[in-house]
C-alpha cells in the first residue's frame, strides 16, 4: 500500500525554538524580572512580605561567578516565596568605604600627596562608576529587585543613620577609646578587625632564644645556683622585633623548671622543655649543656628579676611574672611579654600595673625609642624586614640560637601582607557586655546549613571588644573632638550637634572645612572651656561598622526574613549586624539583659554558602588566574569546541519534534550554543552550595545538557497540547502521570522552601527522566499522535513550569510565549501562579484511585523494566527494532495481589509498555515452548515484595498497522481499526 498516513497524524508543531533567540533576551529578561517585582509589588498589597536583606557586595572591580552564586541564591529564595503568595522585598545595596577603593583612588591619581578631600572624591567617583557597572551585569542574570530604590554605604541617609546608631551606642555607653594592642597593617597604615585578616600557613619567620639575665639581690636565691656564675632566663620569640617592648618574662607558678650549666653561665628552662631546647640551641658536634638542677618550682622564680639588655643605660629591674598561657610544650616555657605588642600581654601587665611601650609607628617602622642608647640604629628599620635582624644583632651573645620557623600568622586580607600588634589609642565598642544577649538572639534563627550556628556563636562568644577606628579617609568620621589641652569629647550631645552639621553639608565637609570651622563644635562645650580649641577627629569607621548599620535601612528597623551570604561571614556582616542591632534595640538600661532578646536578631533565617573552587579543586583567585565571570558562563565561551554528535533522523515515534535542523545529508548537528542567563543560574541550582561549590567545563556540560533536556521536553508539550485534551477520558497511564507530577511537586516544593534547590531540582530531574520522558511521554505518543491527542500534558506543562520558575525563569516565560492561545486566555502567566494552586484535573483523582493507583505502581514499573530489558537483547541479536515489533506475555504468582492489579489495567498495559499486545498468565499457565515462536526473549521481576515473576518478550501476531506502527492490523498494510475509525471519521468531516 503505497499511501501515505503522515498528513493525518497529529505530529507535534510547536514554535518554541531549540534554543534561546540572543535578539529576544532582553525581552524575556525585562518580563520574568522588573515587570514581574513591579507586578507583584502592585498586585499583592495586602499579601504578608517576605524581605532578603541584600549583605552588600562592594563596590570595586567586576563580577566573578561567586558573586552570581550569591544574587541568584537570593533570587531563588524570592521567587519561592513570591510562588506562595507573598509579596518579596529585595533593595540591593553596596558597600563602599574602605581600604581597597582608596587605594585604588590614590593608584589613579598622578599625585603622590592628595589630600584626604581629594581620595574622598576620587573614591566616590571610582564606587559610583562600578555600583553602576556591577548593577547591570546583576541584572544579566535574571536578578529581580528594587533596582531603582537600591542604597550604598556612601549615601548622605545612609551616612546620618549609622551616625545615629553610631550616637545610640554612645548613649547605652558602649563606645570608649583606649590605648591598647590593635591588629596592625604597616602596608594600609590603619588599625584592622579580626574579620578583616587571612592565615598564611606557611608564614616563615625567624625564631630566637634568647637569654636575659637575672639580677640576683640579697634576699632571692634559686636552688642549684650558689651565686657564683651568671644566671639567665632562656625566652624564645617568634618576633625578635618586639623585644625593644619586652617588659616582664612570664613563667607558670606550677611548672617544674630546670638549671643547664654552659661554659659558667646558668641557664633557666622548663623541664618539659629541656630536650626540643637543647637540640635546637646545642646540636651535636658542639658544646653540650650540663643539668644541673631538676624540679625547680615555678613559683620560685616569681621573686626573681631580670634587665633588657635592650634598654641599655636606662636599664630597670623587670620581674617575672605567673601566666595561665605559658605552655609547658613549646619554646622554652619561659615568655617574653611585650604589652604593646600582644594581648595576653597587654592583659596581665595592665593587672600588675606595669607600662604598655611600643616603639613602632603606623609604617611599621621603629621609632626613636626602640633602642634608648643609640636610637639609629634601629629606627626607621621595618620591624617586619631589617628591623629583627638589627634587634639580634644588637643583643649579640645574649642570643643563643635562632632558627627558620614555618607556621600560621595573620595577614591583611585586603594587601595580602603581614600584619603586626601594635598598641595604639583606638575607639572600641563594647563586646563583651552585649554578646550574652546577642547569642540569646539567636534562639529562634533558623540556620541553612545547621553548623553555621555553632560557628556564629562561637565568633560572638570570643569576642569582648570591637575595634571600630580606623586610621583612613574614605568612610565615615568618627565625630570626636580633639582639645589642644589633650582632652578628647565624644558624648551623646556632641554627635548630636556633629549630625545636624552634617545633615547640612555631607561628612566630605569634616575634611573639606577650615581647620578652625566653629560650627562643628557644639556652643555649650565651648563656652564650657573657654581657653581650648578643638578639631576634629580623622578616624574613620570600620567598614564593617558601615555595613553592619545596614539592617537600619529597614522600614522601622524591622527583622528582615532572611540574610544570605558567604560563610566567611559569620565573622564578618553577620556578626556586625547582629552586634550593632542588639546593642541598640535592648529595651532595657543594661544591654547585657537578655530579656527580649529573640526579636534582636536582624535575621530570621541566616543561609550561608561556600567557596568557589575551580575544576581542579582550587579556591578561585585573581593571582591564580582561574577566575570565570557570568558572562562567560551565559556567553557558552568556557565550553571548549565540541566534535559534531551526528545522529540519524528517527521515525515519528522517536520523533519529539525538537530536534535541530537537519544537515543536507540527513543528519542533525548536536552544539553547544549560548544559553544565557539559564545557564548560570541552572548551574547555581544544581550547587550544593552548603559546602564550595565547583565550576568547572563539565559541570557546565552537564549544566547545559540538561537545559538543552528542558528545551526538548517543553517543544514536545508546547507542540501537542490541545484544547481538548480538557474533555478526553483519563486513561490509566494520565492518571499515573497526575500522581507522579503531584509528588514530584511536593518534594521540590519542599526543598526550595528549606533554601535546598540543589535536593529540588534533584528531584525533578529524576521525575523528567524516570517519569516523564521514559514512561508518560513515551507511553502517550500514540495516543497524542494516531489517535484523539488525550492526555493530561496541560498540566504537566503548568507543574514543570513551577517547579522551573525560581530556577530558569526565562524559560518558563519564553515557554509561555509559545503556549497555545486557548491556554493563555484561561490560564494565569506561570510566573504569577501559586506554587500549591490546583492543577487541571488533579481533582479528578480520588483518594480511593489514589490509594489503588499507587498499589499498581510499582507491579507496572517492575514489569516495564523487565520488558524493556527482554526488548534490548532481542534488538541487539537485530531480531526487532521497534519495542512496538513485538508481543509480551506477563507470568505471575496465583492469587497474588500483583495478578489482581495487572488484570486491572490489562487494556491499557500495552500502551503503557510500549508494545503491540500484552497477555497475562499465572504461574500455573504455560507460555508455550520455543518452538512455538520464532523467537523468544525473558526477563525475570519481582512482585509483592519479592515473589518472582517473569517477562515474556515474543514476535507479534499481528500485522502492521501503517499508520500507527502497531502490530495490531488484521493484514499487512491495513489499517488497524482504532486507525481505520479515525480517518474515517476525519475524512467524514
Amino acid at each position: 500500500m503505497s499511501k501515505s498516513w503522515a498528513s493525518t497524524l497529529r505530529l507535534p508543531k510547536s514554535t518554541f525554538p531549540p534554543r534561546p533567540l540572543a535578539e529576544l533576551r532582553p525581552l524575556y529578561l525585562q518580563r520574568s524580572t522588573d515587570e514581574l517585582y513591579k507586578w507583584q509589588q502592585v498586585n499583592r498589597p495586602e499579601s504578608e512580605p517576605f524581605v532578603v536583606h541584600d549583605g552588600p557586595p562592594y563596590a570595586n572591580g567586576k563580577l566573578h561567578v561567586g558573586h552570581a552564586l550569591n544574587k541568584i541564591l537570593k533570587d531563588m529564595s524570592l521567587r519561592v516565596k513570591m510562588q506562595q503568595g507573598k509579596r518579596v522585598h529585595y533593595r540591593p545595596g553596596w558597600d563602599c568605604h574602605g581600604l581597597p577603593i582608596e587605594l585604588k583612588a590614590l593608584a589613579t591619581s598622578s599625585s603622590s600627596d592628595l589630600t584626604p578631600v581629594a581620595i574622598r572624591k576620587i573614591a566616590r567617583d571610582l564606587a559610583s562608576r562600578t555600583i553602576v557597572d556591577q548593577m547591570k551585569e546583576f541584572r544579566s542574570f535574571g536578578v529581580m529587585a528594587d533596582w531603582d530604590n537600591r542604597w550604598a554605604t556612601m549615601d548622605a541617609d545612609y551616612e546620618v543613620r549609622q551616625l545615629r546608631l553610631f550616637q545610640n551606642l554612645v548613649h547605652k555607653g558602649l563606645i570608649y577609646r583606649k590605648y591598647k594592642p590593635v591588629y596592625w597593617s604597616p602596608s594600609s597604615h590603619t588599625a584592622l578587625a579580626e574579620a578583616e585578616l587571612e592565615y598564611n600557613e606557611r608564614h616563615l619567620s625567624t625564631a630566637a632564644y634568647v637569654k636575659f639575665p637575672i639580677q640576683l639581690d640579697s634576699g632571692a636565691s634559686l636552688p642549684g645556683h650558689d651565686g657564683s656564675r651568671p644566671l639567665s632566663a632562656v625566652i624564645w620569640t617568634t618576633t625578635p622585633w618586639t623585644l625593644p617592648a619586652n617588659e616582664a618574662i612570664a613563667v607558670h607558678r606550677d611548672f617544674e623548671y630546670a638549671l643547664l650549666q654552659l661554659g659558667g653561665e646558668d641557664l633557666i628552662v622548663a623541664e618539659s622543655c629541656l630536650e626540643a631546647v637543647i637540640a635546637q640551641c646545642f646540636p651535636e658536634g658542639t658544646t653540650q649543656p650540663a643539668v644541673v638542677e631538676r624540679s625547680i618550682h615555678g613559683s620560685d622564680l616569681l621573686n626573681l628579676k631580670y634587665t633588657n639588655p635592650l634598654r641599655g643605660k636606662i636599664a630597670k629591674p623587670q620581674p617575672i611574672i605567673h601566666a595561665d598561657f605559658v605552655s609547658a610544650g613549646s619554646g622554652s616555657g619561659l615568655v617574653h611579654i611585650a604589652p604593646g605588642h600582644g594581648f595576653d600581654d597587654y592583659v596581665v601587665c595592665m593587672g600588675l600595673g606595669l607600662p604598655v611601650p611600643a616603639p613602632v609607628d603606623g609604617l611599621g617602622k621603629f621609632t626613636a625609642e626602640a633602642y634608648p642608647d643609640d636610637p639609629a640604629r634601629l629606627e626607621g628599620l621595618s620591624v617586619q624586614g631589617e628591623g629583627g635582624p638589627a634587634v639580634l644583632a644588637i643583643l649579640g651573645d645574649a642570643v643563643v640560637a635562632t632558627h627558620e620557623y614555618l607556621h600560621k600568622y595573620p595577614y591583611d586580607w585586603r594587601t595580602k601582607k603581614p600584619i603586626i600588634i601594635r598598641a595604639t589609642a583606638q575607639w572600641f565598642a563594647d563586646v563583651d557586655v552585649i554578646k550574652e544577649p546577642a547569642v540569646a538572639s539567636l534562639q529562634n534563627v533558623q540556620f541553612v546549613p545547621d553548623t553555621g550556628r555553632s560557628r556564629l556563636e562561637s565568633f560572638v562568644k570570643g569576642r569582648s571588644e570591637w575595634c571600630i577606628s580606623r586610621q583612613r579617609a574614605w568612610g565615615v568620621p568618627i565625630p570626636a573632638l580633639y582639645g589642644d589641652d589633650g582632652s578628647v569629647v565624644l558624648t551623646e550631645e556632641t554627635v548630636q550637634h556633629i549630625l545636624a552639621v552634617v545633615q547640612e553639608r555631607g561628612t566630605d565637609a569634616w575634611w573639606s572645612d577650615a581647620v578652625d570651622e566653629a560650627a562643628w563644635i557644639p556652643d555649650s562645650l565651648q563656652k564650657a572651656n573657654p581657653s581650648v580649641t578643638y578639631r576634629r577627629g580623622t578616624d574613620t569607621m570600620d567598614v564593617w561598622f558601615d555595613s553592619g548599620s545596614s539592617w537600619t535601612q529597614a522600614k522601622n528597623g524591622s527583622q528582615a526574613d532572611v540574610y544570605l551570604e558567604g560563610s566567611d561571614q559569620h565573622r564578618g556582616w553577620f556578626q556586625s549586624s547582629l552586634l550593632t542591632r542588639v546593642a541598640a534595640l535592648s529595651q532595657t538600661d543594661s544591654p547585657a539583659s537578655t530579656a527580649g532578646a529573640e526579636t534582636l536578631s536582624p535575621f530570621k533565617t541566616l543561609v550561608t554558602h561556600g567557596f568557589m573552587l575551580d575544576g581542579e579543586g582550587k579556591k578561585m583567585s585573581k593571582s591564580l588566574g582561574n577566575i570565570v565571570t557570568g558572562e562567560e558562563v551565559m556567553n557558552g565561551t568556557l565550553l571548549p569546541p565540541l566534535k559534531e554528535k551526528k545522529r540519524k533522523s528517527r521515525g515519528k515515534n522517536k520523533d519529539d519534534g525538537a530536534t535541530p535542523p537537519k544537515a543536507a545529508n540527513g543528519t542533525t548537528t548536536v552544539t553547544y550554543d549560548a544559553l544565557g542567563p539559564d545557564a548560570l543560574r541552572l548551574w547555581v541550582a544544581s550547587s550544593d552550595y552548603t559546602g564550595d561549590v565547583v565550576m568547572s567545563e563539565m559541570v557546565l556540560q552537564s549544566t547545559h545538557t540538561a537545559l538543552i533536556k528542558y528545551r526538548v521536553i517543553f517543544k514536545m508539550l508546547l507542540g501537542s497540547m490541545h484544547e481538548s485534551a480538557r474533555t478526553s477520558p483519563l486513561m490509566t497511564v494520565d492518571l499515573i502521570a497526575l500522581l507522579q507530577l503531584q509528588d514530584t511537586m511536593k518534594e521540590v516544593g519542599a526543598a526550595y522552601d528549606r533554601f535546598e534547590f540543589y535536593r529540588g531540582l534533584s528531584s525533578l530531574n529524576r521525575w523528567l527522566t524516570n517519569d516523564l520522558s521514559a514512561f508518560y511521554l513515551e507511553a502517550s505518543k500514540d495516543r497524542l499522535y494516531c489517535a484523539d491527542g488525550g492526555g493530561v500534558l496541560e498540566p504537566i506543562f503548568l507543574g514543570l513550569t513551577r517547579m522551573l520558575a525560581p530556577v530558569v525563569p526565562m524559560l518558563v516565560e519564553e515557554a509561555w510565549d509559545h503556549a497555545p492561545a486557548w491556554l493563555k486566555e484561561s490560564t494565569t502567566h506561570p510566573l504569577q501562579q501559586l506554587y500549591n494552586d490546583p492543577i487541571l484535573r488533579q481533582d479528578q483523582l480520588s483518594q480511593n484511585k489514589n490509594d489503588r493507583l499507587r498499589a499498581a505502581i510499582p507491579v507496572i514499573f517492575s514489569a516495564h523494566a523487565a520488558v524493556k530489558t527482554a526488548s534490548e537483547h532481542a534488538r541487539n541479536d537485530k531480531l526487532m527494532g521497534s519495542s512496538l515489533q513485538c508481543s509480551v506475555v506477563l507470568q505471575v504468582p496465583e492469587n497474588s495481589a500483583a495478578l489482581e492489579l495487572l488484570r486491572e489495567h490489562a487494556n491499557e498495559l500495552a500502551d503503557m509498555l510500549v508494545v503491540s499486545s500484552i497477555s497475562i498468565l499465572t504461574d500455573a499457565e504455560q507460555v508455550g515452548d520455543d518452538s512455538a515462536y520464532a523467537w523468544k526473549y525473558t526477563a525475570p521481576f519481582e512482585v509483592d515484595g519479592g515473589k518472582p515473576a517473569t517477562a515474556y518478550v515474543l514476535p507479534p501476531d499481528m500485522a502492521k498497522c501503517p499508520r500507527c506502527w502497531r502490530y495490531v492490523a488484521n493484514e499487512e498494510d491495513q489499517l488497524c481499526k482504532r486507525c481505520d475509525d479515525v480517518v474515517g471519521h476525519e475524512e467524514h468531516e
